[in-house]
């Protein structure tokens, strides 16, 4: 197994995150249901532990976005494991489209009591407001724009972009509140900032990338060192720690430097790059089984 015994403390939480803390509790009186965007690659690590807390008792709705870069068998039991506490949950991916259709009946079919009871004060024809939340690179806009048909929200591959709440109108009396990606203070277990780290929702430019692409290529040696054969002919496994399986990678792309050493920044952000982008194939980074405690 490759292993590298360097740690960093990972920690990202700018000030525009605090606002949107108080954002979500004050608008939360204003919405019906709580969507809540997560990555599928990582189900657990991408949740916002304090989101139940924000949200203060309003139902939610959870979204496996990027669920066709994630490993499906895993992503099966996330959802199994989901059903079983009570929570929907229904995967997606919004480059492709696949499970889109499912989310504003899902909705309906949440809120099917509460718009039955306002009906019968009178109220019928109420719209349904929806809030969207996630933390940073999740895909929340993205989700909007599939919803609405057209680019409503201005959407980046990468965190931070959304600043402020919009307001979307959908056909069929859905408006839907979107909120900027929002982490939380302190991350507790530090694997839980790395695994953030590896899909783009902590920036780059406070990260030392090599770090964390040798940290990537630790999970990959364990989990799925044929991913790394197959994309860049390199048996990850055979080496003896990930700075030397990275300058291996490297070298078979050739980006080598004058005198023949292997440039590892170029060579550490092409692998965070290519496993982002799913060039790796369908990974995913946690299972339900490696956690004891409920979602």
């Amino acid at each position: 197994m490759l292993e590298n015994n360097q740690e960093i403390t990972l920690q990202w939480f700018p000030g525009h995150m605090a606002k949107t803390r108080r954002l979500i509790t004050a608008n939360c009186k204003l919405v019906d249901i709580v969507v809540e965007v997560v990555d599928a690659r990582i189900p657990r690590s991408s949740r916002n532990p304090e989101l139940l807390h924000l949200i203060d008792g309003k139902p939610f709705l959870t979204l496996f976005n990027k669920s066709d870069m994630a490993d499906g068998g895993v992503t099966d039991r996330w959802i199994s494991h989901y059903k079983k506490q009570g929570i929907t949950a229904l995967k997606i991916d919004c480059k492709s489209g696949n499970g889109v259709g499912a989310i504003l009946p899902a909705i309906r079919t949440k809120l099917k009591d509460k718009m039955e009871r306002m009906a019968a004060k009178g109220a019928k024809g109420m719209p349904i407001r929806v809030m969207v939340v996630g933390i940073p690179n999740v895909g929340k806009s993205s989700v909007i724009n599939r919803l609405s048909g057209g680019k409503r929200a201005k959407v980046e591959d990468r965190p931070g972009v959304t600043r402020g709440k919009q307001w979307i109108t959908l056909p069929g009396g859905i408006e839907l509140l979107d909120t900027p990606g929002v982490l939380w203070p302190k991350f507790e277990d530090q694997n839980v900032g790395k695994k953030l780290a590896f899909t783009g929702a902590i920036r780059d430019q406070i990260m030392d990338v090599e770090w964390l692409a040798m940290k990537l290529l630790e999970f990959l040696a364990e989990n799925y060192p044929q991913a790394v054969q197959s994309r860049y002919k390199v048996d990850v496994t055979a080496y003896e720690d990930s700075f030397t399986a990275l300058e291996a990678i490297g070298r078979a792309r050739g980006m080598l430097v004058p005198g023949g050493q292997v440039d590892t920044l170029r060579a550490a952000t092409m692998l965070l790059d290519e496993f982002r982008g799913g060039k790796l194939g369908r990974l995913s980074l946690e299972r339900p089984e490696d956690f004891n405690e409920p979602v």
